[in-house]
């Protein structure tokens, strides 16, 4: 089965990219410069900012349905990221290198299934959630931290 992950639309953060830190702290946000890697992971582009690499962590609504999953939490966007990640039948190095939580969601944003995986084990867990019709999408989590990683849906 194929499918693809996404990362976020960059546009949301755009007009954050540059803001001193007091106009980032007055969106809830601050800036971070990436001092190894892997370390900061990029919801934008979905890959792991090199040292000294300037990123923003925010608050993110990842699951803005009004569900009991509704949900928000911090992400890192890479500060200048132009151009989400799409990456068909493979994963993102990120995802790959770290335990994910994936979860299923059908398409009133229920969650209907659920696991954790080692991130080099992602694919046939993947196509076994998308195999079942009544899943439409699935959102990847950093499992250490909580935070979303990325959407899966089928291609």
């Amino acid at each position: 089965m194929s499918f693809v992950v996404m990362g976020l639309d960059p546009q949301p953060f755009v007009p954050l990219y540059g803001l001193s830190d007091a106009a980032l702290a007055a969106h809830g946000a601050r800036r971070y410069v990436a001092d190894v890697c892997p370390g900061f992971p990029d919801r934008i582009e979905v890959r792991d900012a090199q040292p000294g690499e300037s990123l923003i962590l925010i608050n993110f609504e990842h699951q803005p349905a009004e569900t009991p999953y509704r949900s928000r939490h911090a992400i890192f966007v890479r500060e200048g990221a132009q151009t989400a990640c799409r990456m068909i039948d493979a994963i993102p190095e990120p995802l790959a290198v770290r335990p994910i939580s994936l979860r299923a969601f059908d398409a009133a944003h229920e969650m209907v299934d659920a696991d954790l995986v080692d991130g080099r084990d992602l694919v046939p867990l993947i196509e076994k959630m998308l195999a079942n019709p009544g899943i439409a999408y699935l959102h990847a989590h950093y499992a250490k931290r909580g935070c979303y990683a990325a959407r899966i849906e089928r291609f």
